[in-house]
C-alpha cells in the first residue's frame, strides 16, 4: 500500500497499529479559502522507482501510486509472469474518482494558451483504466484486464470481483485493488459544498473520529492498496506466502439517496449477510469488523445498526475499528487498504485502533477498539466498504 502512513505496507501497518495519524493541513494548494483545509496526503512517493523515468509525466498521481503498489504486491508475492503463465495473469484495478487533477490542470492551460497546450497524453493521463493498462503493460499480465469505478467501494468491487474470475476459472491469479488521488481544489471543493468533510483545521490530526459524538464529516485521502490473488492450489504448489483466504463477497445497492445511506441500514446489512453467506462461514466466527467507518455523522450510525442486524448478540463480541480515523478517506483506494489491513490483522492477530474515540455516541456502542491495537486470536473478519449511489460491498476474510 501507498497511504499518508508510509510508502509501503510494512511502514504503513507499522503506523496503523501505533495509531498515529496521517491527516495534516494540505499542502498541494493554497486551500485558505475552502471549509476544509486538511487531508491525508502522501508524503515523498518516488514514483520512478516503479515506473520509467520518461513516462511519469505522461500519467497522473493516482496512476503513479496505482503502478507502484501493484509492484510491490507482485514482488512480494514472488508472482513471476512469464511466456507460460501470462494469459492466466489478469489486473484488476480502479478508482472512484480517477485523474481530476490532471483535468484541472489541463483545462487551465487550454484557457491560457488555447487547444495547442493540450498534451497528446491528456486522456490517458486520467482515465481509470489506464492503472491495469501500465500494469499489464509493464509486466505483460495478459488475462482480465479490467476497472472497477464504484465510488468509495471500488477497491473492495475489485477485489471480490477478481476472487469470482479465478473461481470461474477465468485467471489462475489477479491483481487487484483500488488507488485515488484527487487532493484538488474541485474536489476539496465539491466536498465541502456538500458538507461532507470535517472543518476541525486547528486539529487536523483529531479531525477524523469515526464513531465518535463530536464527528464532523470525513477528511479526505489518498493513495493506493494492491493485492495478488492466487487459486488456492496454484499458490500453494508453488510455495507463495499466504496472508488470508478470500472466503465470500457480497454486493448490494440502497436505491435511496445519491450520496446518503439508507437510514435502516438495509444496504449494509443485505450487503454483509451476502458476504457471510457466501463464505459458508457461521457469523459467530467472524471476529473483526474492519468498518466503513468514514466520520460521517449519519454513516457511522447506520454501519452500527447494520452489524448490530446482521451479527444479534455476537456483535459485541466484534472488535470494530476504523483505519480512515488514521488514513483518512482514500475513496476509490479505501477498499483496497482496508483489505491488506484486513488481512494483516488475520496474519499477525492484531486489529488496528480506532483514534480520536474520545466521547463514543451515544448510538454507536460496540466496541470500537478505541485507542490502542488490540491482540486476538482471529479466525476470520469481514471489511466493509460502501459509495456514493448506494452502492455497496463487503469482503469475508479467513485465516489461511
Amino acid at each position: 500500500m501507498v497511504t499518508p502512513l508510509g510508502n509501503t505496507a510494512a511502514e504503513s501497518w507499522a503506523a496503523l497499529v501505533e495509531g498515529c495519524s496521517g491527516i495534516g493541513p494540505i499542502t498541494r494548494f493554497d486551500a485558505s479559502d475552502f471549509a476544509s483545509q486538511i487531508a491525508g496526503e502522501v508524503k515523498d512517493f518516488d514514483p520512478t522507482s516503479y515506473i520509467p523515468k520518461k513516462d511519469v509525466r505522461k500519467m497522473d498521481t493516482f496512476i503513479h501510486y496505482g503502478v507502484g503498489s501493484a509492484a510491490m504486491a507482485i514482488e512480494d508475492a514472488g508472482l513471476a509472469i512469464n511466456e507460460a503463465n501470462a494469459d492466466r495473469v489478469g489486473v484488476a484495478i480502479g478508482s472512484g474518482i480517477g485523474g481530476l487533477p490532471s483535468i484541472e490542470k489541463v483545462h487551465e492551460a487550454y484557457l491560457e494558451g488555447g487547444a495547442r497546450k493540450i498534451s497528446p497524453f491528456f486522456i490517458p493521463s486520467a482515465i481509470i483504466n489506464m492503472v491495469s493498462g501500465h500494469v499489464s503493460i509493464l509486466y505483460g499480465a495478459r488475462g482480465p484486464n479490467i476497472a472497477t469505478v464504484t465510488a468509495c467501494a471500488t477497491g473492495t468491487h475489485a477485489i471480490g470481483e477478481s476472487a469470482r474470475l479465478i473461481q470461474y476459472g477465468d485467471a489462475d491469479a489477479m491483481i487487484a485493488g483500488g488507488t485515488e488521488s484527487c487532493i484538488s481544489p474541485l474536489a476539496v471543493g465539491g466536498f465541502s459544498s456538500s458538507k461532507a468533510l470535517s472543518t476541525r483545521n486547528d486539529e487536523p490530526e483529531r479531525a477524523s473520529r469515526p464513531f465518535d459524538a463530536d464527528r464532523d464529516g470525513f477528511v479526505l485521502g489518498e493513495g493506493a492498496g494492491v493485492v495478488v490473488l492466487e487459486e488456492r492450489e496454484a499458490a500453494l504448489g508453488r510455495g507463495a506466502r499466504i496472508y488470508a483466504e478470500v472466503s465470500g463477497f457480497g454486493m448490494s445497492g440502497d436505491a435511496y439517496h445519491m450520496t446518503a445511506p439508507s437510514e435502516d441500514g438495509s444496504g449494509a446489512r443485505r450487503c454483509m449477510a451476502q458476504a457471510i453467506a457466501d463464505s459458508g462461514l457461521e457469523p459467530g466466527s467472524i471476529g473483526h469488523v474492519n468498518a466503513h467507518g468514514t466520520s460521517t455523522p449519519t454513516g457511522d450510525q447506520v454501519e452500527t445498526r447494520a452489524i448490530k442486524e446482521v451479527f444479534g448478540n455476537h456483535a459485541y463480541d466484534l472488535l470494530v475499528s476504523s483505519n480512515k480515523s488514521m488514513v483518512g478517506h482514500m475513496l476509490g483506494a479505501a477498499g483496497g487498504v482496508e483489505g491488506i489491513a484486513s488481512a494483516l490483522a488475520l496474519h499477525h492477530g492484531l486489529v488496528p485502533p480506532t483514534i480520536n474515540l474520545d466521547s463514543p455516541d451515544p448510538e454507536c456502542d460496540l466496541d470500537y477498539v478505541s485507542g490502542k491495537a488490540r491482540r486476538a486470536d482471529l479466525e476470520a473478519v469481514i471489511t466493509n466498504s460502501f459509495g456514493f449511489g448506494g452502492t455497496n460491498a463487503s469482503l469475508v476474510l479467513s485465516r489461511a
